[in-house]
């Protein structure tokens, strides 16, 4: 495996990240995880194993590299993202509120995957969309990956 994957370190009740990543980076892959901007954006650090991280804002894990900038996320071959719920008619996800993963999303290309992980039970249809709320491409449950009919914004 190669290329540049931009994931997240995760806390609380998500679905654990941190086995995936080290298994990305292991593999070849440079994993790039967000660092919170305090405008609320997310700039982006390159992960180079477990003992590179730090609690940065709201005691989540960043990676302690230099920080590349919101549009590195530009050049990512695959984009792993955080959702409370992803419905699976039209992709919407269901983030904390912020719009940081939102902002990320929408600098991506549209032939990138992207990914929202969630437990089981987590994909719901009808969700609220807002305007500037960016669908993800496919939901990744323990029963398997869901693919999510995107209909691309203009």
């Amino acid at each position: 495996m190669a290329g540049l994957v931009a994931c997240y370190w995760s806390t609380g009740t998500e679905p654990s990240t941190e086995g995936l990543v080290f298994a990305l980076w292991k593999h070849g892959a440079t994993v790039i995880l967000p660092v919170l901007r305090d405008d609320d954006d997310l700039d982006w650090a390159v992960y180079d194993g477990p003992d590179t991280l730090a609690p940065g804002r709201h005691g989540i894990m960043e990676p302690v590299d230099t920080r590349r900038g919101v549009d590195t996320i530009r050049t990512a071959a695959l984009v792993i993202v955080p959702a409370l719920a992803v419905d699976p008619h039209s992709g919407v996800r269901l983030g904390r509120g912020g719009g940081s993963y939102d902002r990320a999303l929408a600098r991506v290309g549209p032939n990138v995957p992207t990914v929202a992980l969630l437990h089981e039970g987590e994909m719901r249809p009808g969700l609220p969309a807002e305007p500037h709320d960016r669908p993800v491409k496919y939901a990744a449950l323990p029963s398997g990956i869901r693919v999510v009919p995107v209909k691309e914004s203009t």
